[in-house]
């Protein structure tokens, strides 16, 4: 039987969750990634890693959203607006709740500041509301607890491409030279010409390994919510002092500002 919920018919669903009730969400993000990646790789990554996760645990996965709030200022990056994004996740989790689903998984390829920080904060106000909903959210490699490894269109990050979408990978067009500076090269970390498909799947098994753990935390009578609420509480001291240097009430102009300087340090 497929685990696509869009797939399968409604006795199948009952079913499933009565043995699992485990929803996995992918999330994606349209956005510029430089010369040598798609646009789409965030919601490629992220789609393949949760079909992997849902057929390691027995979940269900939904389609992807492809709504992300900032990403990177480019003419072909696609926004969705802050307040229409909060109010569409806020109402998906409820209908996960009215659904009795035990834990949901966010899993978002997208890594930036503002929608990660978004996705987590309505997560947690879910949960306040609705007890009995447990919800996971991150990237495919948060969970591993290496900063370094949330690069941009850089080495892990195009590892993990090149693991799933080989044919969509082009190191070539980067040449053998210095890249170009930020303001036409978004890579932030290291050089994506030192990706390689075999650490890609490496980096990829090993997030598997720590998402099919915390699902297992997560569920039954007596989940560890304590846990949780430690790994939120990190992710947010994490990026306390981008809110505090950048965000001004908008996360939409606090990307425009960062990535300003950062383009800027990087001519300089």
């Amino acid at each position: 039987m497929s685990n696509r919920y869009v797939e399968l018919r409604p006795d199948q669903i009952k079913a499933s969750l009565a043995d699992n009730p485990i929803i996995i969400i992918p999330w994606g993000a349209i956005e510029w990634h430089g010369p040598h990646l798609p646009l789409g790789l965030d919601g490629l990554v992220a789609e393949a890693f949760s079909q992997r996760l849902a057929e390691r645990t027995g979940a269900l996965v939904l389609p992807a959203l492809w709504l992300p709030i900032t990403p990177l200022p480019h003419e072909f990056s696609l926004s969705i607006t802050t307040e229409r994004v909060t109010g569409m996740w806020e109402d998906l989790l409820e209908e996960m709740s009215r659904l009795r689903i035990e834990v949901v998984c966010s899993v978002s390829g997208h890594y930036a500041q503002g929608h990660e920080l978004l996705i987590m904060e309505v997560a947690e106000r879910v949960m306040q509301r609705y007890p009995t909903t447990r919800i996971l959210t991150g990237t495919p490699l948060s969970l591993l607890d290496d900063p370094d490894l949330l690069d941009h269109a850089g080495r892990y990050e195009t590892g993990q491409l090149l693991a799933i979408r080989p044919d969509l990978v082009a190191l070539d067009v980067l040449g053998d030279g210095p890249l170009p500076s930020r303001r036409d090269n978004p890579v932030l970390g290291s050089d994506p010409r030192s990706a390689s498909l075999q650490e890609g799947k490496t980096l990829l098994a090993r997030g598997l390994d720590a998402w099919a753990d915390w699902i297992d935390r997560l569920r039954g009578p007596s989940p560890d919510l304590p846990g949780l609420r430690s790994l939120y509480e990190a992710r947010h001291r994490d990026y306390q002092e981008y809110v505090e240097r950048y965000f001004k009430g908008s996360w939409e102009d606090a990307i425009q500002t960062w990535w300003e300087e950062v383009s800027v340090m990087s001519d300089g």
